[in-house]
Parts: structure tokens; C-alpha cells; sequence
């Protein structure tokens, strides 16, 4: 300590009023004299790279990585990230290398205090793309080390503690990023006292008037509050200590943003929340726990359906506690807590306590455990996509309360409120929810999209070669399950684009009496860098999704000798409606298999296929290059859907006779939808699906000759 007492004297006054003697102190509780010398080396670096630099309040920039060392410092965390946090902003803002840090405070330093970077030097398209890629890198850091998002998440408290002398729109957008991103994560990584600092200071700078309306309120309530808990606290230690317990009782403090969510999200009067008091007990042991659970049940009867055993079941932070609410005195709610001090301390630090406490014991090691659970999670979900799509992704997972389901072997799974099976089935593996086709909870077969509850045991039946269907995207609710269907869907769409792309310009290649195989690889090669394309994949890719002309492509594969004036007409492409993803049909003409059609290269979409008398031919004529010959596969194996218009008398029942009169052809109706064009007749479009113009021919007969039938045929635009 004599080096820091020695060096702190030397400074002169000026530089010591950025609170390093408050740093100092917080560094003498638990760290040796070494290791207070080797920050104090970071803190003299620092400075001097900052040196000259002031904050938008006139202070030297050396006070922010001081305060923030100082708020890590509380947390009790080692050296190591200490020296990071004054650092922090030194690759960012003075240009000092990496290389530089690394060989002065060694490699674990400075690849800390570049995860924390921003990257500001990387131009984007926007500012919503560069925070989102500065968020992504700053995750993706913290798999390798996870005091990454620590010093981050103490960088973002001193920030808004020192937020209000930004300009009011620039407050606005920190204060509602930190409570959409930094305090979630803050409670995701069990960090209680950070969370709610970020919270209560992002709400005062988001929503000032009502912070104030809140606090003037809860300052009106005070003076009863604390009698009341007072007496609750009484009759807690008499009970406690008639049954030998040794314990702690303390009334628990309500936060101003707590009460405004619970307001907001449960509809209610603030003094419905005012009047709810809550208590925390702790005790030394597990045993101690559901003992003291006993007593406080006999001072107060407890509420119905109100307890909850966050001991057995952890939260998927880490978090441990029993919670249950009580009538109290004249029946007013009564909320408690009862954790042991290890867990109370993991409930206040979160993975913060992991560097303080690396003796091996469960409770300490277990949000670091958790945390690391959720970035494998957030691994899976960065494999594809852009940043945004990412960051959006994380939003959604940072939310996750609370539903424990069961798999058949017992295990817990934890998943958001209003998860589904499918949310489940990726839940256990992304292999698992791509393959999965039925489900049955609690042994019983329910549908996909069905919500789970607390307790039910969920067991998936996958099929081999089964796929994600689009449709899942709309109700799942993890963000693990939505990238998964999507990255699965872009790599089918990309796989089916090949073949597709594959197939057009062999087509168009015919023309000139040439195939692919007979491309020689030099041309091949000379093309592709011309395209700017790094393989042949991509090429056949790009024109599959009617990004470039097959024609055109065919035209630069051509030798230099040969006769481009072409030979034999292209054969038409032949579709077999078993395309996917890159072979869509035109919902404005709903074409057949026997209808006379052409195909539309749509950009990004691949090929639209449209009826020869689709109304919007006009604008399709516009771009000739765009057209594609096109013909049925003769067998076909699917049906496709097709619009019947019927103009029938208006009399009860005449929508039901004519369904009734369609399903008897063994056609299915998808929609009806019925139009009444005057008090006689009406309209009525059924959306049928059929297996070509045979069956649709059919039906249409059969509608015909129905008394009350004036007319029908194909809807056309």
C-alpha cells in the first residue's frame, strides 16, 4: 500500500480531485500492494494519452475511466479489469495501438480493452448499422472473456450518471438504448445493483415528468411505509429467533422504474404498487431458507398461488431465492425474500462475484455458468444475417421471463413467456427444431404453435429430411428459433437458386449450340472475374434469384470465334411446381398446370410465373430482356391455387349449396369471400385448389348448373 499512498502524494492537487483517492481506497480492501501498483502504472498511462482532452462537462477525460475503475472496483473485481477500464478509451480516442497496450500491460489487458472499442473507424450505412456491429463485436468479445460487457456495463453507468448536460435528443437516444440493451443484459448477467442504477437514471432521462411524479409520490408514502415495515420486521425476528434462526431482516427499497413497469404492463393504480411492501430475509443456509419459508407463513397467512421457489429452479441468471407474498397487517400485500448471504451477494454482483469468489463454490460460480449458457445461444444466432437482424435478435432474448417446462427425461428447459413447442424443440438443439414435425405435451399430441405452461412435460418428434416451414417465423417467440428458421431458409433458398441458375443458363446457351460442359475453364475463369463473382456457385446463384440475365452471362461465355448470331431457339424451361423458394406464381392470375404461361425474372425473387392473359402483361412488356419461355413437366404432383368468381342469386343458404357443391368434386376451398353487388345477386370468389385445368374445368361444370348460379369462371385481372 506504501507505493499508492507515495504515489497518490505526489500528484498535485488538481489532478487528484478525479476521485483516484476514492479508487484508491476501494483497491486496498482486497487487493495486494503489487496489484494496486500495476493500476496505478494503467492510471499514469492513461492520463497521459488523454492528457488535454475534456468531457462536454469541462472536465479532464482521465475522471470517466477513473469513475468507471472505481464503480468495478465496488464490484470487487481484479486487477486485470481494472487497469482495462481505465483504458478503455484510449485505443478509441488518443489512437495508441493495440500492439501498444499489449506489450506495456500484456495480451489479457488489451484484448479487454478492445472489446470494449467501438468502431468508429469502420464506415457504415447508418448509425443504426454501426451501433448494431459495435454491439455485435462487443458480445462476440465477451465469449472470450466475459468482463468485456462488465467494464462496459460500468462505462454505461458513469455515462448516465453524467447524462443530463448532453442535449435533450442525444439524451433521449442513450437513455432508451441503455434500457432497451445495458440493462437487460446487466439482468441477464444477474448484475442487480447495476440494473437498477440503469434503469431508474435511463427512466429519469427518457421520461422525466413522470420519474418526477413517481418520486414525489413514493417520498408522500414514505413515513408510513417504513412504520409498517417496521412492525412486520418485529414480529419476522421474534418468530425467527423463537425457532433458533439467526437471521437478517431488512425492508427491501422500491425503485422508481419497477413501479412504472409494473403500472404500464398490468394496467394499474399507482397505489395498488405503493401499498405493497417488501421485505428481504437472509439467513446462513438452504436448510435455514424453507425453515424460515414455515415462520414467516405462520406470522401471515400467505396468498393463494404466490410462491415461488427460485432455489430449486434457478432463474436463468443465476438469481436464487424463495419468494412469497403475505396478507399483512390489515391485509395490505406483503412481498419477501429469504436467500442465504451467498445468494444474496450473487443476486446484488451477479457474474461480477465470479472474480471475487473463485474458490469452486456453486452459488458464486453459477451466473458465470448461465452467462455462458446464453452466449453459446447468442453464438448459434450470429452465424448469418446482417448486424441489425442480430441486434434485434439479442433484444428479444434479453427479455426472458418465465416459463420452466420439462423434457421426457426430466431435464429443465427454460424459455421465455409465450414460447411454443417449436421455441422448445430449438431450445434442445437447433438440429432438433429444424427436423421436428409433431409434438405432444404431457403426452398428449398438440399442435406446433400450441403455448407452454409452468410444468408441462414436452416431448418433439422429429422425421429425417423434414425442414423448417416459413410459417413458424410468425409465432415463435426465442430469438435462437428465429434465426435458425431464417439461416435455413436463406441456405435452401440459396441451394435452390443454384440449381436454378444452373439450369437457365444452360438453357440460354442452347442458342448459340453450346452447353456448360463445353465451356472451356479459361473462359469460365476470365468471366467470373469480369462479374466480379469469386466462384461459379455464386454466378449460377446470382441469376437463379433474377439478379443477372442468363443471356447475357451466355453471351460472355461465348469463345471469341464463335457465331454469336446464334443457332437453335432455347428450349422453354420446364417447371414442376416443386421449385420452392425461387419459383413463385403470380397471385394476381393464379396460373395451372395447362394454362399457357411465361415466366418474369424478378430481382431477388428468382421466377415469377404468370398466365399469358394476366392483366399486368402491359407492364411486363416494358422489360422483353425479363421474359422467360416456360412449360408444365407433363406429371405433376402438387396443386396450386386458382380463383373461381360465381355470380349467384341472393337467397339463404346459396353460399353453403355451392361450398358444399365444390367440396363434392373433392376439391378443397382455401377462402370465400362474398361481394353483394345489389339486392338481387351476389358475389361470391372462392380460392380452390386444384391439380391442373381438368379437375378446375370440373368444378366449374359442376357450379354451372346449379338453379341459383348466374354465371362463373376464372377471376382475372
Amino acid at each position: 500500500m506504501d507505493y499508492a499512498a507515495s504515489f497518490l502524494a505526489r500528484l498535485p492537487k488538481r489532478k487528484r480531485s478525479i476521485g483516484l483517492d476514492r479508487l484508491n481506497r476501494r483497491m486496498e480492501r482486497y487487493l495486494s500492494a503489487e496489484q494496486v501498483r500495476q493500476v496505478m502504472d494503467a492510471y499514469e498511462f492513461a492520463a497521459k494519452a488523454h492528457e488535454g482532452q475534456q468531457r462536454y462537462s469541462g472536465e479532464p477525460y482521465i475522471s470517466h475511466p477513473v469513475a468507471v475503475a472505481t464503480i468495478l472496483a465496488d464490484l470487487k473485481l481484479d486487477a486485470q479489469t481494472l487497469m482495462s477500464a481505465l483504458l478503455h478509451d484510449v485505443i478509441e480516442d488518443t489512437g495508441v495501438p493495440k500492439e501498444h497496450i499489449a506489450e506495456r500491460f500484456g495480451e489479457e489487458v488489451a484484448e479487454l480493452v478492445d472489446g470494449v472499442s467501438k468502431l468508429d473507424k469502420i464506415e457504415f450505412r447508418s448509425r443504426a448499422e454501426a451501433q448494431a456491429e459495435s454491439f455485435r463485436k462487443m458480445l462476440l468479445a465477451m465469449v472470450g472473456d466475459m468482463r468485456v460487457i462488465l467494464v462496459k456495463l460500468a462505462d454505461r453507468t458513469h455515462n448516465m450518471r453524467t447524462l443530463w448536460i448532453m442535449p435533450p435528443e442525444k439524451r433521449r437516444r442513450i437513455a432508451r438504448e441503455t434500457l432497451e440493451i445495458y440493462a437487460p443484459i446487466a439482468n441477464r448477467l444477474g448484475m442487480n445493483t447495476i440494473r437498477l442504477e440503469l434503469e431508474d437514471l435511463g427512466f429519469r432521462c427518457l421520461h422525466p415528468y413522470r420519474y418526477r411524479v413517481l418520486e414525489r409520490a413514493l417520498k408522500r408514502a414514505q413515513g408510513t411505509h417504513k412504520q409498517i415495515i417496521q412492525k412486520i420486521s418485529r414480529r419476522f425476528d421474534d418468530g425467527l429467533g423463537e425457532a433458533g434462526i439467526d437471521a437478517r431482516v431488512a425492508g427491501r427499497e422500491k425503485h422508481i422504474y419497477s413501479i412504472y413497469r409494473k403500472m404500464r404492463d398490468k394496467k394499474l393504480a399507482l397505489n395498488e404498487i405503493v401499498d405493497v411492501y417488501g421485505l428481504r430475509i437472509v439467513v446462513e443456509s438452504v436448510d435455514d431458507c424453507y425453515r424460515a419459508l414455515g415462520i414467516v407463513h405462520k406470522c401471515y397467512k400467505p396468498m393463494p398461488g404466490r410462491f415461488k421457489d427460485y432455489i430449486a429452479i434457478p432463474r436463468v441468471n443465476g438469481y436464487q431465492s424463495l419468494h412469497t407474498t403475505l396478507f399483512g397487517p390489515g391485509g395490505l400485500p406483503c412481498e419477501v425474500q429469504i436467500r442465504t448471504d451467498d445468494m444474496d451477494r450473487v443476486a446484488e454482483s451477479g457474474i461480477a462475484a465470479h472474480w471475487l469468489y473463485k474458490s469452486g463454490n456453486a452459488p458464486a460460480a453459477q451466473p458465470e455458468v448461465r452467462a455462458r449458457e446464453w452466449l453459446a445461444n447468442l453464438m448459434e444466432m450470429e452465424e448469418g444475417g446482417s448486424s441489425e437482424e442480430f441486434l434485434e435478435s439479442v433484444k428479444i432474448d434479453l427479455f426472458p421471463d418465465k416459463v420452466y417446462v420439462f423434457t421426457p427425461k426430466g431435464d429443465i428447459v427454460r424459455l421465455p413467456r409465450g414460447s411454443t413447442c417449436v421455441d422448445f424443440a430449438y431450445a434442445v438443439h437447433t438440429g432438433v427444431g429444424n427436423r421436428c414435425v409433431a409434438a405432444r405435451v404431457d403426452r398428449r399430441p398438440v399442435p406446433l404453435r400450441t403455448v407452454l405452461k409452468n410444468g408441462q412435460t414436452v416431448q418433439i418428434v422429429t422425421a429425417r429430411g423434414a425442414s423448417p416451414n416459413p410459417a413458424w417465423v410468425n409465432f415463435v417467440v426465442t430469438a435462437k428459433a428465429r434465426m435458425a428458421i431464417r439461416n435455413f431458409l436463406k441456405n435452401l433458398q440459396r441451394h435452390e437458386a443454384t440449381d436454378l441458375g444452373k439450369r437457365l443458363l444452360d438453357n440460354a446457351l442452347r442458342e448459340f449450340k453450346l452447353t456448360l460442359r463445353k465451356v472451356p475453364d479459361e473462359r469460365m475463369k476470365a468471366t467470373l472475374e469480369l462479374l466480379g463473382c469469386n466462384e461459379v456457385q455464386e454466378l449460377y446463384e446470382q441469376i437463379g434469384l433474377g439478379e443477372r440475365m442468363a443471356s447475357l452471362v451466355a453471351r460472355r461465355l461465348l469463345p471469341e470465334e464463335a457465331d454469336k448470331r446464334g443457332g437453335e431457339q432455347a428450349a422453354p424451361l420446364t417447371i414442376a411446381g416443386t421449385e420452392g423458394m425461387v419459383v413463385t406464381y403470380g397471385r394476381c392470375c393464379h396460373p395451372i398446370p395447362g394454362d399457357t404461361v411465361f415466366g418474369y425474372l424478378s430481382a431477388g425473387r428468382g421466377i415469377v410465373i404468370h398466365r399469358d392473359d394476366c392483366g399486368n402483361l402491359t407492364e411486363f412488356r416494358k422489360q422483353p430482356d425479363k421474359w422467360l419461355a416456360v412449360e408444365w413437366e407433363r406429371k405433376l404432383n402438387r396443386t396450386f391455387p386458382v380463383e373461381v368468381r360465381a355470380e349467384v342469386r341472393n337467397r339463404l343458404g346459396v353460399l353453403a349449396a355451392v361450398a358444399a357443391n365444390i367440396s363434392s368434386t373433392e376439391t378443397n376451398i382455401e377462402h370465400v369471400q362474398v361481394v353483394e353487388r345489389d339486392g338481387d345477386s351476389s358475389s361470391l370468389i372462392f380460392l380452390l385448389q386444384v391439380d391442373g385445368r381438368a379437375q378446375l374445368e370440373r368444378v366449374l361444370r359442376s357450379i354451372r348448373a346449379m338453379p341459383d348460379v348466374l354465371s362463373v369462371g376464372r377471376t382475372n385481372t
